[in-house]
Order: structure tokens, then sequence, then C-alpha cells
């Protein structure tokens, strides 16, 4: 039977096919050889065979359209990890204050999304703790690049029928750092669901995991709207510098007017894109999130 992937933790995976919810695990020769990624994750179409009291057996993974993952460093050397597969959406949550917006996070969650060719589009939560005029500067220079921002507020209800509306009919995912509200934000949307949440920590100001599995959720305006556990890094998987400037919208016409070909936008005389930095053509916050995953530097 064919089957889509809707949850996954530790092994096990629940599969949605024609006749039900099938609780799968991997069948063995899949496992062999060594593993450079997770074999299976939410949003994986997937080929299973029945096995004894309801439980299934995957046999084979389809071929995937696009992916969100990241890098993550094992003893074994690096490792994809997959966040989802075949998303429609990318819906890429930030807090506007409790914890402060992580644009160096934000702008590399971005940078898959380009690479992989993933509609994105940014939500703006905690809106009550700033006010609509300060939310509104804080992500101001997002939508002229592409990228929707809808700004929400779990506390107050507010913003939410917009968001449900851009969710209708697509396999959407949730993906932000911990603490800014993904999990509050989704049990408005799918009240049945009562996923817990915590607060931010006082001491650190910065979110606690409360998600610890990855899972999609049936929709009741269709498709499938994922969780997943808040981030605290997000290194990129196959991302390489040399195409970086690529994933950055506002970068692309610039390239092509630098003096170098290989300009790193960085030092190099003549470089369209600081100039164009410097005439507040491109904002400084993206261009220093650009020269920190040049430079391999910590996501501000």
């Amino acid at each position: 039977m064919r089957g889509l992937v809707v949850r996954s933790q530790s092994g096990f995976y629940l599969v949605k096919t024609h006749d039900g919810l099938l609780t799968c695990q991997l069948r063995g020769r899949m496992k062999k050889g060594p593993r450079l990624g997770d074999m299976v994750s939410i949003g994986d179409w997937v080929e299973v065979t029945l096995g004894k009291g309801g439980s299934g057996v995957i046999e084979a993974v389809e071929p995937r359209k696009r992916l969100l993952s990241r890098s993550d460093p094992t003893p074994r050397g690096e490792y994809q990890q997959i966040i989802i597969a075949n998303p429609d959406l990318a819906v890429f949550v930030f807090a506007c204050a409790e914890p402060a917006p992580r644009y160096g996070m934000l702008d590399r969650f971005l940078v898959i999304a380009e690479k992989q060719s993933i509609p994105a589009m940014i939500v703006a939560n905690k809106t009550d703790l700033v006010g609509m005029e300060e939310a509104k500067r804080l992500f101001s220079h997002y939508p002229s690049l592409g990228y929707p921002v809808i700004y929400t507020s779990a506390t107050l209800h507010s913003g939410i029928d917009e968001l449900r509306s851009r969710l209708s009919g697509k396999i959407s995912v949730f993906a932000g750092p911990s603490g800014v509200g993904k999990s509050s934000l989704l049990n408005i949307l799918l009240p049945n669901l009562d996923i817990s949440t915590a607060h931010v920590s006082q001491a650190s100001n910065t979110g606690k995991h409360t998600t610890v599995v990855r899972e999609m959720y049936a929709n009741p305006d269709g498709g499938y709207i994922a969780d997943t556990p808040g981030l605290r890094t997000l290194a990129f998987w196959d991302i390489q510098l040399e195409e970086l400037d690529g994933f950055f919208p506002e970068f692309r016409q610039l390239v092509a007017q630098c003096r170098f070909s290989d300009c790193t936008h960085d030092h190099e005389p003549g470089c369209a894109v600081k100039a164009a930095v410097a005439r507040g053509e491109v904002h400084p916050a993206r261009y220093r999130s650009y020269l920190s995953i040049r430079m391999g530097e910590e996501m501000d």
C-alpha cells in the first residue's frame, strides 16, 4: 500500500493509508549500510506492507520533491536531519519579543527554502507584547523580498483567520526557535490537539523545547500542518558558500554588477552589493546574516 508518513518518533512511523493509520517500522534491509541522513521523515510517501496485529513495514520511500532539513553533527560525522519532506509551504514562526527575533536564524531558514524551492512565509507572533506598529517595523523588510508576513497574537487570537486561510489545502510546516509560540498557534488552529506549551526561560530569555516528536496534523480546511521541535541551531546540509548569494533574492540582480565575478561581497572593491547596502537598498540585517553565514559565525 502507498501511504503518507504523518508521525515520526524513535524509529516508529505512523503512516496514513487508504485503509487507515498504520504504525510501521523500516524493513531491515533499508537499515543496512552507512546512513548519512534520516531514512524516513514526516511528509514522505512510502510503500508499506501489512504485518501482524495491525502494524506495517515500510518497504520503500518515494523520491522527494523538496526537503526542509539541516546538518546535525554526530560522533560519526555530519548527518542530514530531515525536518519534513515534500512541504507545500514553510511557515517560519518568530516572536516579536520574549524571545527577541533572531534574524540570523530566520534568514538561514529562508536560504534553505530558496535552495529547495519551498514557498515560505513568516509569522510574527506575540504582537501583543510590542504593539502592531513595532511588530511591523521589526519585520518590515521581508515582504518586499517576496516573503509574506502575518502578524499574530496567540494570546489575543489576532491574525488567526488570515493564517488559517493561507494554510488551507496545503502540507505546511511550522518551524522556528523554541518559545516563539508555534504550539500555541496550532492549539488555536486545531483546538482538539491540546499540544503542551511552556513559558520562555526567564534566566536566558530563550524558549524551552515543548515539541519532542515530528508530526503532521490533518487540517479541517484540507491538507496537513506539521509541528516540529523548536531549534536552537540551524546548520546547512547541502549549500555551498559559492552559491550563497543566489539564495538572497535582493542580491540576485546586483551580483552581475560586481567588479569581480567571484566577489564575496565582503572586502572587494567595486562590490555592487556593498554599494546597495550603503544606499539603503539592501537591509543591513540581511547583509549581516549573509556575512555571518560566510564566516561560519553563530546565528544572532
